[in-house]
């Protein structure tokens, strides 16, 4: 008599189960990818945004009001929220601000810088 050729159903349910666990290891990690660049992208559009009325404060030449302010800002066909928080220094000269961009009321990115007189 041969032997017969082949594979047990024990071998065929082991190696399904590792191809199974490679799978979903492999997903995962496509998965997470994929979270990374849309954050990636959430935070550099955001940042535009920050920077945006950063450079419109410095730009002004004057000292900031102290208090909250909130700006719409448009990147890339999506609508962001800055707002603006001054606050004082212990420093008349400087001023504190606090650049928070929020995109549907989450926040997305916070920058902070001094200010100085001109």
């Amino acid at each position: 008599m041969r032997p017969l050729r082949g594979f047990t159903l024990v071998e065929v349910l082991v190696a399904l189960g590792i191809v199974a666990i490679a799978l979903l290891a492999g997903t995962q990690a496509t998965s997470a990818l994929t979270r990374n660049a849309t954050r990636q992208a959430d935070v550099l559009l955001a940042q535009m945004c920050a920077e945006n009325e950063l450079a419109r404060l410095r730009l002004s030449r004057q000292l900031p009001g102290v208090g909250d302010t909130d700006q719409p800002c448009e990147q890339a066909g999506r609508v962001f929220n800055v707002r603006l928080g001054v606050r004082p220094t212990p420093n008349p000269s400087f001023r504190r601000i606090d650049a928070q961009v929020l995109e549907d009321g989450l926040p997305v990115l916070r920058v902070t810088t001094i200010l100085g007189r001109y």
